[in-house]
This record gives C-alpha cells, sequence and structure tokens, in this order.
C-alpha cells in the first residue's frame, strides 16, 4: 500500500506517518493540518477514545460513544487520512512501516504516538486476573463484570459479599473507586433495593504512604479523606505480592478478598514495542533527545506517553501528550524549511482529579490549590471542553 495524493496536494509534498489516534496523535495532525503535507494517521480502531473518562463508562455514568469519535472524520477535518492497522515492523533505511496484515506504508517522517498498556511489574496473577482500564473495550467489560456481580448478590443469599479492589492510588484509582462508592450508595440502592450497600467493598491499594503522589501533600491528604468518607477502604504503603482469581495477596502476609481487581498501578510500552528496534527505556518507552526525535533517528519522533525524554521526563498524562504532539508537527516544518529542531519544553499548567460528585482537586501551576465542589466544577469543565 501506498501513500496517495490528498485533495490538491502534490504527490511530492512530503509523507508524515502517525502511529496513534490517542491526543499525542490527534494533536500531531491538527499541527500540520496547513502544511501541505501529505498526511496519514493510522490506528488499529475506527474511533479515537477520550481516555480521562473511561472510569465513568467503567461504572455506568457514560456510554462507550459518548467518550470516542470517529478518526476518519477527525482526520478529514484536519487534512489527513485515516487507515486502519496495527504498527508490527519498522525499517528506518527504507523509511517503511509494515502493518500486522502485510501491508507497507513509506514515510518521510514518523510519528510514533501508540501510547501505552498496564505495567505488572512481574506480579503473579496481576496480568491475568486483573482487569485494566485503558480501552474502551477494558471499560465495557468492567462494568459488564461489576453490574453482573451486583445482581447475582440481589439473586443470591442475603449474607453474599462483594470485593473490588483497585490497585494503585493514583487519579485513575481514585476517581473509579470514589465513583463506584457513590454508585453502590445510590444508584444500586435503588435499583437493587435489596442489597445492603454494606455487602459491597471498595477497596484502594497504594503501595506509596500517599493517593495521588504528583500532588500537594494537603490535597493528597484531603483525597484520602474524601474516600473514606465515602465508605472506601484506603490501603497505604502496602505491596502487592499475588493476584488469584478471588484474592489479593499483601506482602505483609494478609490475604484480602477481591472479587474484582482493577490494575491502574504502572504504565509501559505496548509488547510490540519490542520489535520495532528504536531504543528502549524505562518500562519500554522510546528514548528520545530533547526535540522528540527518536535517539539515533533523523525522521522518526516519539510523542506521548510512548516517548521518554530521558533528560527531561514528563508525566503521564493527557497535557503534555498534547503538547509534545504540537511539537513534533512543528519540528517536522522546521526540519522540511531546513532549520534546526528546537527543545521541547513543557508548560505545566497544573494537575486534577476527581474523588466524587462535588468532590475533586485541582493544583495549578500559577495558583492556589482548590478543593470541594468548586474543585469539581473546575474539573468537569476542562474535561467536557476537552471531550
Amino acid at each position: 500500500m501506498t501513500l496517495e495524493k490528498t485533495g490538491n496536494r502534490p504527490s511530492t509534498a512530503p509523507r508524515v506517518v502517525v502511529v496513534g489516534a490517542g491526543f499525542a496523535g490527534l494533536y500531531t495532525i491538527r499541527g500540520l493540518k496547513k502544511s501541505g503535507y501529505r498526511v496519514t494517521i493510522l490506528d488499529k480502531n475506527l474511533y479515537a477514545t477520550f481516555q480521562p473518562l473511561l472510569y465513568q463508562v467503567a461504572t455506568g455514568g457514560l456510554n462507550p460513544g459518548d467518550v470516542s469519535y470517529a478518526v476518519g472524520g477527525y482526520a478529514r477535518q484536519h487534512h489527513a487520512r485515516y487507515a486502519r492497522g496495527e504498527l508490527s515492523a519498522i525499517d528506518p533505511a527504507a523509511q517503511e512501516i509494515t502493518l500486522t496484515d502485510g501491508r507497507v506504508l513509506g514515510y518521510d517522517y514518523l510519528v510514533l504516538a501508540t501510547g501505552v498498556s498496564a505495567s505488572h511489574f512481574g506480579i503473579k496473577g496481576a496480568e491475568r486476573y486483573t482487569y485494566g482500564l485503558y480501552t474502551r473495550r477494558d471499560a465495557v467489560t468492567l462494568r459488564d463484570r461489576f453490574l453482573a456481580d451486583v445482581e447475582r448478590l440481589s439473586e443470591g443469599a442475603p449474607d453474599a459479599q462483594l470485593a473490588i479492589t483497585m490497585v494503585g492510588g493514583g487519579a485513575t484509582g481514585v476517581e473509579l473507586a470514589g465513583t463506584m462508592a457513590e454508585l453502590r450508595d445510590g444508584v444500586l440502592r435503588d435499583t437493587f433495593p435489596d442489597v445492603d450497600p454494606a455487602r459491597i467493598h471498595v477497596r484502594v491499594v497504594e503501595m506509596q504512604p500517599d493517593l495521588l503522589g504528583p500532588f500537594d501533600k494537603k490535597l493528597r491528604d484531603y483525597t484520602r479523606d474524601q474516600l473514606v468518607k465515602r465508605g472506601v477502604d484506603v490501603q497505604l504503603d502496602t505491596a502487592i505480592a499475588e493476584v488469584t482469581p478471588d484474592r489479593v495477596i499483601l506482602k505483609d502476609g494478609r490475604d484480602l478478598r477481591s472479587d474484582i481487581t482493577v490494575w491502574t498501578a504502572g504504565v509501559a510500552a505496548p509488547p510490540a514495542a519490542k520489535a520495532w528496534g528504536l531504543p528502549q527505556g524505562h518500562a519500554g518507552r522510546l528514548e528520545t533527545g530533547p526535540d522528540l526525535r527518536v535517539k539515533g533517528q533523523d525522521r522518526i519522533f516519539a510523542a506521548g506517553d510512548i516517548g521518554l525524554v530521558t533528560d527531561d521526563p514528563t508525566p503521564q498524562v493527557s497535557q503534555p501528550a498534547i503538547q509534545m504532539g504540537l511539537h513534533a508537527a512543528r519540528q517536522i516544518m522546521r526540519l522540511e524549511a531546513g532549520q534546526p529542531t528546537e527543545t521541547f519544553h513543557y508548560h505545566d499548567k497544573g494537575q486534577a482529579a476527581t474523588i466524587g460528585r462535588n468532590s475533586a482537586v485541582v493544583e495549578l501551576a500559577r495558583g492556589p490549590d482548590i478543593t470541594g465542589i468548586l474543585a469539581w466544577l473546575g474539573w468537569l469543565g476542562l474535561h467536557l471542553f476537552y471531550l
């Protein structure tokens, strides 16, 4: 398969292939919208997913379609084309990539923005017996399992219990735990009035001494207190040794029942990255120079979570990915113009996490820390804007 002329662009225009329709990939093609280049975005799914709200799909608050949109339509709006497929191999010398179905795409510039997957740190049973929350499919699978288990409680013995464990006290673990606790005490109470909420146990296990590690100390303490008020069992300074189908076994010897275990504790490059032949750093992420070009490569960029700027790592959240995508686009245009590339500088706008209805934490880069309903409204408005 070769790249064809797009619209009125000349066949000699540079060919840019962007792999991955996450924040970094979508903002790369946005940055190239007016370039006149032949831009193709490649993804195995027909849709892009707004990952920050996947926990709402997993708890039934949103439908899957509410957090996804067609990649092809987005590409057309930004003068690019969409190709469905999955990257298998890269040949930098020939400037070609091979897809898993055997198709070959040529490129003048390649932007890898594939995102990452769960890192289970070699813990026995974790990969097999836990649920992830990285894709729309993950969210739907978790939602269906959760609701099916609650329904079984309603139909089963009156003393039956359901235990749900979030492994990892970052934003995803906190948001999922807080929402599940609210769901248990509200919607599910009305839907299944014969199920006492006390029979559904929600737990967060975090190996560090605090939740939301990157946040200010007082925001971390507020988050813990809010979860506890919502009836969430918060286990800090707690490491997991093994996961079984109905247990999490801790390194301190304790054995906790867990019917549903959700893994929100760390990420790594997708397994396929090993076959790309590019330098990999911590957790398999692609090592880049300060301009986001993969080390040793002149025409291959890595943006978003898959990229690791070895001298200045960035947080693995949406804002760095957005900024990296736009930066990669600008560097491609600079290279085509015969100009030197520029160093990527992440502009920290702050961070936020929601704990539940009317409760969130917002830490602004230049401004006061905010908690409570005001923070929740700000978090909600920000996510609706980007969605």
